[in-house]
């Protein structure tokens, strides 16, 4: 199978419809289909974009008809989790509902709270895996780590056919492995930065942790091993770092996918094996809604991206 892998949308249903028209697929029953090729979603569908409902009136569809495959994003995971009480206190859900985290989650909220689909959605939402290994190829929204993965599967075996009640609430304590787990293969390895220091993330939230090139044994110091836009990689020290964020990932394991580091620069590989597709479509200034089309190959090529951008083109 040839797969087209398309990085985290937003809620940007519109660079959404052409970045597909642009693969070749078109809309044939409701449903965007390719005569060759499979699409796979690297998750974050929904929150800061324009259009929610639209973005979700495209991908479920495919999805639902086997047009496409994709993973659960950190996003949806919260959607979730903001949605479900928590079965110890009645009076609060299990991610709470903060000001920072009801801002976070607005777009989609301003959207579906209170409609008669709200329940529905979330439901569909608990049905995406948490990550994928297909024939040749992995996919993950933020890190590849084997042994969370088989802790997961060995403690909830339905991991990736269906987000139960029992992982979700673990994954929202903070005390248990669930939680560690999910929060690595949905948000990536971070580390604290050394001495107290922090920078502003691209909502203006202070950060003292950051997230790390969790399979680069090469970076030296904390800016080296940084992964995220390059517009805040001057904010991060360049101390000395130790080894503590790396899994080891062979450059002979297959080609491993993710989204969600926001990144501002043109598309490229991260490693021979190794290739971020979220490009910050939902950026202020504009982004890029980025694909990438894998057709077997064990090392990837920068010539195998396909973008469209935010607005006219």
């Amino acid at each position: 199978m040839k797969y087209d892998l398309i990085g985290d949308i937003h809620g940007h249903s519109e660079p959404l419809a052409r970045l597909l028209d642009k693969l070749g697929y078109a809309k044939a029953d409701g449903v965007f289909r390719h005569p060759e090729r499979q699409a796979i979603f690297l998750g974050d569908f929904i929150d800061r974009g324009p259009d929610q409902r639209g973005v979700l009136e495209i991908v479920r569809p495919m999805i639902d008809a086997g047009a496409a495959l994709s993973v659960m994003g950190n996003h949806e995971f919260n959607a979730i989790a903001y949605h479900t009480l928590d079965p110890d206190d009645h009076n609060r859900h299990l991610r709470v509902h903060t000001e920072k985290n009801r801002k976070q989650h607005q777009a989609f909220l301003e959207v579906f709270e209170g409609t008669s689909d709200y329940a529905e959605i979330i439901e569909w939402f608990r049905t995406l895996p948490l990550w994928l290994e297909l024939d040749g190829i992995r996919v993950v929204h933020a890190c590849w780590d084997a042994a969370l993965m088989s802790l997961l599967q060995d403690r909830h075996p339905s991991v990736n056919e269906y987000l139960d009640d029992d992982l979700l609430i673990a994954a929202s304590r903070k005390d248990s492995e669930e939680y560690e787990a999910v929060e690595t293969l949905l948000k990536g390895r971070e580390i604290e930065l050394p001495n107290g220091q922090s920078f502003s993330d691209k909502d203006g939230n202070a950060r003292h942790n950051v997230r790390m090139r969790w399979f680069d044994g090469n970076a030296k110091t904390y800016q080296e091993a940084f992964l995220g836009p390059e517009k805040a990689r001057s904010h991060i020290p360049e101390e000395p770092i130790g080894a503590d964020h790396i899994i080891q990932y062979s450059h002979d394991d297959p080609p491993v996918f993710v989204g969600h580091y926001w990144l501002d620069s043109m598309p490229n590989v991260l490693a021979p094996n190794v290739a971020c597709l979220d490009y910050s479509v939902a950026a202020k200034s504009g982004g890029k809604l980025v694909a990438y089309r894998w057709d077997g190959e064990q090392e990837l090529s920068n010539e195998k991206f396909v973008w469209t951008k935010k607005g006219a083109e």
